[in-house]
C-alpha cells in the first residue's frame, strides 16, 4: 500500500511538473506578432513612467501640472469636514506645489451629497482645507473657500460609492483672486 501511495504521488509531482513547463512565458512557442512594433521593445513610449497622452508637453507650475503632481479633489466621509490622512497628504501636495509656484491662488470649492444641510457642510470642507493650508504656511489672501451643497455633482445616483465622489473640495488655480 505503501508503495501505491509513492507512485500515485510521484505521477501527481510528474504531471505537475509537466504543466508548469507547458506554461512557461519565456519561449513564445515559435509565435511571433503579426505586426513587428507590437512588441514592448519595439515601441515609443508605453511605459509607466510616459507622460499619459495628451500631457506630453505639461508645462512646470501649469494647472496640468498641477493637477498630475499634487491632485486637486480631497475626499471626505459622509457628513464630515474632518480631513483624513489621505486628504491632508493631498492636500500637503498642493500646498507645496502653491509654495514653490507662488503666482498662482486658489479657490476651494466644497461639495456634498450628504443626509442634512448640504450647503453649511460643503462651506465647512472648503473651509477645512484652508484651514489647513495657511496653518502650514499658505497666505491666506491667496486662498478662498466656498460652499456649493449639491450643485456641480459629479455624478447624481443613490449608491454609496457613487456618492462618495461628490463628498470633496476641489482645488481651481487662479492668477488672480475671485470673490
Amino acid at each position: 500500500m505503501k508503495t501505491m501511495m509513492k507512485i500515485a504521488q510521484a505521477g501527481v509531482f510528474a504531471g505537475l511538473l509537466a504543466f508548469a513547463s507547458a506554461c512557461s512565458t519565456t519561449d513564445s512557442g515559435g509565435l511571433t506578432p503579426s505586426n513587428p512594433s507590437d512588441t514592448l521593445a519595439d515601441q515609443s513610449g508605453g511605459y509607466t513612467d510616459d507622460p499619459a497622452a495628451g500631457f506630453e508637453n505639461v508645462q512646470p507650475g501649469s494647472e496640468q501640472d498641477f493637477i498630475m503632481t499634487a491632485g486637486r479633489r480631497i475626499y471626505f466621509a459622509q457628513g464630515s469636514a474632518a480631513l483624513d490622512d489621505t486628504a491632508k497628504a493631498t492636500i500637503n501636495n498642493q500646498i507645496g506645489f502653491l509654495q514653490k509656484y507662488p503666482k498662482w491662488f486658489a479657490k476651494l470649492q466644497g461639495f456634498a451629497d450628504d443626509p442634512g444641510n448640504n450647503q453649511q457642510l460643503s462651506q465647512q470642507r472648503a473651509d477645512a482645507v484652508m484651514s489647513y493650508m495657511v496653518a502650514n504656511g499658505v497666505a491666506p489672501g491667496r486662498l478662498w473657500a466656498k460652499g456649493y451643497g449639491k450643485d456641480r455633482e459629479v455624478r447624481s445616483c443613490a449608491e454609496r460609492a457613487c456618492k462618495v465622489q461628490n463628498r470633496r473640495v476641489v482645488t481651481n488655480l487662479r492668477l488672480q483672486r475671485e470673490d
